[in-house]
């Protein structure tokens, strides 16, 4: 070959061989920026439903009585740290660690940073090595637990509502401690964690948790308050109800806000990614559903209010509003944002009809929660299978196991606490109201001295 010809020959390998540092370069900033990406979505939307635990606390406290209002306050603080804690101690590695299609993760105490997030965020020189080992997971351990731990503590903050007004605080914390160090887990490794669920026909579908956050605190809460008993007056002999009304309305609307904005980052986090154009189209999609699920539950509520008792039951309103949400949960991507409105409608109009049954059965649910959690929360993992491609039997078996478990479980918790140290505040603490006799301190302690003044 002539020297003129190996010129050109040299001349186009070298042109060839510019490129591949820069498209290397580029394979590895696009692993990094889905890293950042991915995590940054965890880590926000996480946030956002961290945020719920407000909505709950004042939800609930604008649905009891003054007198309990504090108590209120308490237990929702106390059941997030409680739920946080135990999740990083246990619930985590139970959850997801070596589940394998099996029934339970591993027992391994704490959960922390793996050895190459660790060696990245304390070396000096980050090498591409060393980003290349972190970036491959795809995100930031920690953030996914963060993300994770709050929906923990959602399934107990259901609880914390149902069981108001009569249930002392130090059982209902401890049972909040095995609720989600133990009996969340579990089931959760069954599905999320890669269990046997997974195998069930189809596979079980709940995009984000109507069944496996919601309906499992719904199941808690039941099964807590059947044991528990109703607050004292609530019921006459003749089997009618006595209205007990919520002090603070304007609050339980603030909460019901709360809520519906948290579950933006409820239900668009689990789309557990968002490194690329598809991951943030999807999460748009249900970000949108899940806002459309709400109206759905508002409107039917207000209409059937309307229809039922003559007038609109600003309650049953904002109760709406939430079991909309609870029920598009479970599948808030379906692709026609019709049908979003449709399965928040009928969850909607469960809730009105659940609340009055349960009535009915005697079984005191103080803020409608029971209905709201695990009624919904039943029907939108349901509607999976109704409008979308879920496999129905999977869906079936899912509720039946999950549920019996659940139940089961917390039921043996609240009777062992019944036997040992108790549940129930005597009558005349119950009278008193429990920030009293529980706190020694009042929500509203101007307004309760000016009522003790008018009453002599």
């Amino acid at each position: 070959m002539k020297p003129r010809n190996l010129f050109f020959v040299a001349a186009a390998l070298s042109l060839l061989a510019v490129p591949l540092p820069a498209v290397a370069q580029e394979f590895a900033d696009k692993a990094e920026m889905e890293f950042v990406l991915n995590t940054f979505s965890f880590l926000m939307c996480g946030a956002l439903v961290m945020w719920m635990a407000a909505g709950f606390a004042m939800l609930e406290s604008g649905l009891v009585r003054t007198k309990n209002t504090a108590t209120i306050c308490l237990k929702n603080v106390s059941l997030f740290s409680i739920a946080c804690i135990m999740y990083y101690l246990i619930g985590y590695s139970l959850m997801y660690s070596d589940v394998d299609g099996g029934w339970i993760g591993s027992l391994s105490i704490f959960y922390n940073l793996g050895d190459n997030e660790i060696a990245l965020i304390g070396a000096e020189e980050k090498t591409p090595e060393m980003i290349a080992a972190v970036t491959s997971n795809g995100y930031s351990v920690m953030s996914d637990w963060f993300f994770q731990v709050v929906f923990v503590a959602t399934a107990a903050s259901i609880v914390s509502g149902t069981l108001a007004e009569r249930i002392k605080i130090w059982p209902f914390l401890i049972f909040v401690v095995v609720l989600t160090g133990i009996i969340y887990p579990i089931q959760g490794s069954w599905t999320w964690g890669g269990g046997w669920l997974n195998n069930v026909g189809g596979g079980f579908s709940d995009f984000a948790g109507s069944t496996i956050v919601h309906s499992v605190g719904g199941w808690a809460a039941l099964a807590g308050a059947i044991i528990l008993g109703p607050r004292k007056g609530k019921y006459t002999a003749d089997g009618k109800m006595h209205p007990m009304p919520g002090s603070n309305l304007p609050l339980a609307t603030l909460g019901t806000f709360i809520l519906w904005l948290g579950w933006f980052g409820f239900n668009g986090g689990s789309e557990l990614a968002l490194g690329t154009a598809a991951n943030a189209a999807n999460m748009s999609l249900v970000f949108a559903n899940t806002n459309l699920a709400a109206c759905g539950g508002v409107v039917v509520a207000v209409l059937m209010t309307q229809a039922l008792y003559g007038k609109i039951d600003l309650t049953m309103a904002l109760n709406g509003a939430i079991g909309g949400l609870v029920a598009i949960t479970a599948n808030p991507d379906i692709q026609h944002s019709m049908l979003a409105i449709v399965i928040g409608a009928i969850g909607g109009a469960l809730v009105v009809f659940f609340i009055p049954l349960f009535d009915k059965l005697k079984i005191d649910d103080v803020v409608g929660a029971i209905s709201v959690h695990l009624v919904a929360g039943i029907w939108g993992t349901l509607a999976v299978a109704i409008f979308d491609d879920a496999d129905f039997v999977a869906q079936i078996v899912g509720i039946a196991a999950i549920g019996a478990y659940t139940f089961i479980a917390s039921a043996v918790v609240w009777l062992i606490l019944k036997a040992t140290i108790g549940l129930r505040a005597d009558e005349e603490e119950e009278s008193d109201g429990l920030d009293k006799s529980e706190l020694g301190q009042e929500a509203y302690p101007e307004f309760g001295q000016g009522a003790r003044s008018l009453g002599g």
